[in-house]
């Protein structure tokens, strides 16, 4: 068992320590004796002696859960000790003096030890599965095993006796012990209370003790109906004081109705004795046990209010401290938390953030895509993650990307969102700069291939086409060649023709100049046709609804792409077929290029950085077009694009009917 600071005791050989454990082991045997002394001026003779309510045990149990624990061999024979002084001048027999002495102890062991054992020795009252554990173990265990083992004292009615005693000491345990537990537990968590607090609780046991006297002791039959009258003060107790008023609060009710009966006064008079001490129990019982279980609801829900504010000083105390700006809203979708961060960022106060006055920092360009994305996410409960520019404090826009996601209870229940947000700003231009460059190195890398399709095609191909020219005259224009002379000129003339042609095909996949002339579905179908014949691979071309008039870059993009996906397919895939789609649609133009081959992993490609689907990505972005790949492993591959064109005219002209051709 732990044991605190506050809980340990310097060596007894100390002499102020022993000291300080003789005065505690006086007190206990003192305040015994008078828990005794009370109980025995509280008893109703029928003709054999009832004790309504017997306070000594819960006394020296209530003692010994709030002492240091190297007292506690001292502590119990003091307290039995100070039962036993009451009962000996009583004229209890020794033989019953004796039984009831064991029924004492052992009613004090189950008491004391279960509740250490169950509880870990410290009885707090803040949860009903705590109180649950210490009634059972106190008020109706112990007493059940104690009332068995006194009824055997005293020649009486032991099933009368047993039944009265059994809730004597479970009416002690549900008052008197949570009052002095709960008292000096208040104390030790609360030393410093103010002073209005237990002037009210003064003020509250003195009127409910002048209340209870009126209608108990005052007049010699009270009306039942008068009963009602405490409830106020009951209610006022618990809610106010929790366990330790409550248990004040019924402790004060339970000893002055006992003394009004003892009396012969108030409303338990009319029936006979036994059923008096009965009804007497039972209205104690009925009246204590609804309110120190609405006391132990108040104190649960205070500690569970205490438990979530710490939760939250700690949140927001970790969140102010955070490098990043944090928010939170509700289930209304309005933000209720900005950390330091976000203030300091936006240079506002809290009060205007709040609800939805963080929107007014937002660019005005923003802010519909923002608020689309936070209530789309928002419906569905899920994570969200968007970018929007944020007005600084000094009044520059600055990129920041917001991070969301749903906050729920233990139950499960929606509490709505909680988000970050980093500032991307250095970032963002560095992406810019990189797309910029990235762009004109394809705008240069453009260029350079019409440059040299230029040469391939004006120069250096003419002169090919005169070095056969050149090589078929000189063969006619000398007879008297050999026939190996013969052949090996018309090698030549083959080779150059060979040359001439391969020239001619570079030069249109250098720059496409079909493209220029004839559009984009004339340049796809031309290029087809030829990887068809140089390399064997069927290749299917379909088109329809296609834009007679298409941007120049949108069109060199989208025949690029159909170039480096059927070098892929030729390169990688081992299809022998392949099928080209472009389809007008949606506003811009579908691009499809799929093979039935090996397929890949487009995660790993990407992981491995592929210069092919990298250059694909790259040249779309530029004119806000998208790529999706559709690939696995032996089962082919399908590229998708999507390129959309502004509204105007030309995308009323489309190309003659839908037309499909197989190169």
């Amino acid at each position: 068992m732990e044991t605190s600071q506050r809980d340990r005791l310097p060596s007894i050989v100390d002499q102020n320590s022993l000291w300080r454990v003789v005065g505690l082991a006086l007190l206990t045997l003192a305040l015994c004796y008078l828990a005794a002394s009370l109980g025995g001026l509280l008893i109703i003779t029928v003709p054999q002696k009832l004790w309504p309510l017997w306070p000594g045990c819960a006394v020296l149990v209530s003692i010994l859960l709030i002492s240091p624990r190297r007292t506690w061999p001292i502590l119990v024979p003091a307290g039995l000790a100070g039962i036993v002084l009451y009962d000996v001048p009583a004229g209890v027999p020794l033989q019953p003096l004796a039984i009831l002495l064991f029924a004492d102890i052992v009613e004090v062991s189950i008491a004391f030890w279960g509740v250490r054992y169950f509880l870990g020795g410290v009885v707090r009252f803040d949860s009903l599965k705590a109180f649950a554990k210490y009634a059972f173990i106190t008020v109706i265990l112990g007493p059940l095993v104690t009332s068995i083992i006194g009824a055997q004292a005293l020649n009486v009615d032991r099933v009368i006796s047993g039944a009265i005693d059994f809730l004597s000491d479970g009416l002690a345990f549900l008052t008197i012990a949570p009052a002095i537990l709960g008292w000096v537990e208040h104390y030790r968590t609360r030393p410093r209370a103010s002073r209005a607090y237990y002037l009210e609780a003064v003020v509250l046991s003195a009127a409910l003790f002048c209340l209870c006297f009126g209608m108990f002791v005052a007049r010699p039959h009270a009306s039942p109906a008068l009963l009602y009258s405490l409830v106020p003060f009951l209610l006022w107790s618990a809610i106010r004081f929790g366990s330790a008023g409550a248990g004040t609060a019924a402790s004060i009710v339970s000893l002055v109705s006992i003394w009004g009966a003892v009396s012969g006064r108030g409303p338990f008079t009319e029936a006979d004795p036994i059923s008096r001490v009965f009804t007497l129990q039972l209205f104690l019982l009925f009246t204590a046990v609804p309110f120190m279980t609405l006391a132990v609801l108040v104190e649960e829900r205070k500690r569970q209010e205490a438990v979530l504010r710490e939760s939250e000083e700690r949140f927001r105390l970790m969140a102010n401290t955070a490098p990043t700006m944090i928010w939170m809203s509700g289930t209304d979708k309005l933000c209720t938390f900005f950390n330091r961060g976000w203030l300091n960022f936006t240079g506002q106060s809290m009060e205007q953030e709040l609800g939805n006055g963080w929107v007014a920092g937002v660019h005005p360009d923003d802010v519909d895509r923002c608020f689309g994305v936070y209530s789309s996410a928002f419906d569905s409960r899920a994570d969200f993650e968007m970018e929007y520019r944020l007005r600084r404090h000094d009044g520059e826009y600055r990129w920041i990307v917001d991070y969301g996601v749903p906050r729920f209870g233990s139950n499960g229940t929606f509490c709505g969102y909680v988000g970050s947000c980093v500032d991307i700003t250095e970032r963002k231009l560095s992406e810019i700069s990189l797309h910029d460059l990235t762009g004109r190195l394809i705008h240069a890398q453009e260029e350079e291939r019409a440059h040299i399709a230029r040469e391939l095609h004006d120069d250096i191909s003419q002169r090919m086409a005169f070095l056969q020219i050149g090589l078929e005259q000189f063969e006619q224009n000398i007879p008297g060649l050999t026939s190996s002379d013969r052949k090996e000129l018309q090698n030549l003339t083959e080779v150059a023709s060979e040359v001439s042609s391969d020239l001619h095909f570079m030069s249109h996949q250098l720059h496409p100049a079909r493209l220029d002339l004839q559009g984009l579905v004339a340049a796809t179908g031309s290029f087809c046709r030829e990887v068809s014949n140089q390399h064997g691979l069927e290749i299917k071309f379909v088109h329809h609804d296609v834009p007679s008039q298409i941007p120049t870059d949108v069109a060199l993009c989208l025949f690029r792409i159909v170039q480096e996906a059927l070098r892929n397919v030729m390169k990688h895939s081992k299809a022998s077929a392949a099928e080209v789609e472009l389809s007008g649609q949606r506003g811009g133009v579908d691009l499809c290029i799929s093979d039935p081959g090996a397929g890949f992993d487009p995660e790993c490609a990407k992981r491995k950085g592929g210069l092919g689907l990298i250059s694909m990505t790259e040249r779309l972005r530029l004119i806000g077009g998208t790529l999706a790949v559709l690939s696995q492993p032996s089962r082919g591959t399908q590229i998708r694009v999507h390129v959309p064109l502004p509204a105007g005219p030309t995308l009323s002209a489309y190309e003659p009917n839908h037309s499909r051709a197989n190169a």
